[in-house]
């Protein structure tokens, strides 16, 4: 505790009106959203990469952002950083009754269902006027991120099929939808067809108990690690990728398909 104490005292300085540091002071907690963002990517990234020193370098700087806002709304009269931990301590207490009361779950489906009860009731009482089912997820995460937040929130109140066949099928009907939009030429109703093929899908992703925006990013990691075999033999032969027919570079795929796997 000691050096969270220094941390907070740390971020006072920085904030202080003739002492202070020129860029800290002029900060608001619009002009900190950025920088919250990447330094959560990079906590990510450490994980992903397994560098335990790094993480524990990111998770400071991503403890740094919550300081710096708990400052921002303590200079404002809003809240402090102690009631921010008080805040988060209260809830898990709360949202644990199994670990801090006597309750007793059956299985883990009765305890997630019971997770979910009381987020739906803490949401009721923060929204009393405008409360739906499913106000509360944030608009500015990623897109699969939000896409699978909200079928959750909806699944969870019945709005879901039953099992995987059927979303499968919605899949093939969408595409055959985009197919249509495409040949009609109308770039606003083409895009709103791909959204809605890219939205089945994380709903497919999601009857088969997988994590859609985890699954993209290993596929991009993937194709990334692809195309890089692929520049690497053009440019041994002395030349450039736009350089090259397609049908010498999709040879290439296939091959960095078979050599990346041995790999």
């Amino acid at each position: 505790m000691k050096n969270l104490q220094r941390l907070l005292q740390v971020m006072g300085q920085l904030r202080d009106p003739q002492n202070g540091c020129s860029w800290d002071k002029k900060q608001d907690f619009s002009s900190l959203i950025p920088y919250t963002l990447e330094e959560a990517y990079e906590v990510v990234d450490a994980i992903e990469r397994d560098d335990m020193q790094d993480l524990k370098a990111e998770l400071g700087d991503l403890l740094f952002q919550v300081v710096f806002h708990s400052q921002l709304a303590k200079e404002q009269g809003l809240f402090d950083f102690e009631q921010v931990a008080k805040t988060v301590t209260d809830k898990l207490v709360r949202r644990h009754p199994h670990v801090f009361a006597d309750v007793v779950y059956a299985n883990e489906a009765e305890q997630k269902q019971a997770w979910e009860v009381f987020k739906a009731s803490e949401r009721a009482a923060k929204e009393l006027e405008n409360h739906t089912i499913l106000s509360g997820v944030a608009k500015n995460l990623p897109a699969l991120v939000q896409c699978k937040k909200i079928q959750d929130r909806a699944a969870n109140h019945g709005f879901d099929w039953p099992d995987v066949e059927p979303v499968y099928d919605k899949v093939l009907e969408e595409l055959d939808e985009v197919k249509e939009a495409w040949q009609s030429g109308d770039q606003e109703h083409i895009e709103e067809e791909v959204g809605d093929l890219l939205l089945v899908a994380v709903n497919l992703a999601r009857h088969m108990q997988v994590n859609p925006e985890q699954a993209l990013k290993k596929s991009t990691e993937k194709f990334t690690r692809r195309f890089e075999y692929i520049e690497k033999k053009v440019t041994q032969s002395g030349r450039e990728v736009n350089r090259c027919n397609l049908a010498e570079l999709d040879g290439l795929w296939n091959e960095a398909k078979v050599a990346l796997k041995k790999v």
